[in-house]
């Protein structure tokens, strides 16, 4: 059974970086996309970063480039979401999910196992 377990938020100024985790078990892992999903109050979910099985390609939503950067480690089975120069927009809470395959979706639906949660605060 595919199961997702996120870690590594929190509350931070902005400004502040974060890092945060997602550990794989049940399948494998370096066969499928991974993303990382967050939804703020109020607002709809939106996929904030995705990669490849492989980490070969990897996208961005825009408000995201350049402060965000998406990771995995196959031989450990992580996934990682690095995000640095925070603002308060970008409390929500993140989730990782795995893909349908080796290449990624921005589709909600083209993902089919979901982890529960890590909630990010940005807040002076």
């Amino acid at each position: 059974q595919d199961r997702l377990v996120e870690s590594g938020g929190g509350l931070v100024q902005p400004g502040g970086s974060l890092r945060l985790s997602c550990a794989a078990s049940g399948f494998n892992f370096d066969l499928y996309s991974m993303g990382w999903f967050r939804r703020a109050p109020g607002k709809a979910s939106e996929l904030v970063a995705a990669i490849t099985s492989n980490a070969d390609n990897s996208y961005y939503t825009d408000s995201v480039k350049g402060r965000f950067t998406i990771a995995r480690n196959n031989d450990l089975n992580t996934l990682y979401l690095e995000m640095k120069d925070l603002k308060p927009e970008d409390t929500a809470l993140y989730t990782c999910a795995k893909g349908k395959d080796a290449l990624f979706s921005r589709a909600p639906h083209s993902y089919p196992a979901w982890g529960q949660g890590s909630q990010v605060t940005v807040t002076s």
